[in-house]
């Protein structure tokens, strides 16, 4: 079998894929309901009207601690099957844990060093 005969499922399925969106968008805006008033066009969050603009600025520190926060987490998640396998991968193994782990330890370094920890 040619490798572009196993190419062509894969085409299949994204054009597939790519076509039920496009009808479903299509097929939603030409036959959903059109009846927009105010109450439907304003925005809502929780029953509480909004107050004053929504383009100010924000605090973006918040998104940096959740970026840290998923680093360190996909970090934990990289760890767990190394445990498990630890005895069979014997002593590179290790080393490359070690090597993992001090690589994530001199990001923790930066960051601290960089107050992106800090909270004021």
């Amino acid at each position: 079998m040619p490798l572009q005969d196993a190419y062509w499922p894969l085409i299949l399925v994204a054009l597939l894929a790519f076509g039920f969106g496009a009808v479903s968008v299509l097929l939603s805006s030409l036959l959903g309901p059109k009846k927009p008033d105010p109450i439907k066009c304003s925005p809502y969050e929780c029953g509480v009207e909004p107050v004053g603009n929504a383009r100010r600025k924000f605090f973006v520190h918040y998104y940096v601690i959740a970026m840290l926060f998923l680093i360190f987490d996909i970090e934990v998640v990289f760890t767990y099957p190394w445990a498990v396998s630890f005895k069979s991968m014997g002593l590179w193994g290790y080393i490359e844990m070690v090597v993992f782990i001090v690589i994530f330890l001199l990001i923790y370094v930066y960051v601290l060093g960089r107050g992106a920890l800090e909270w004021e």
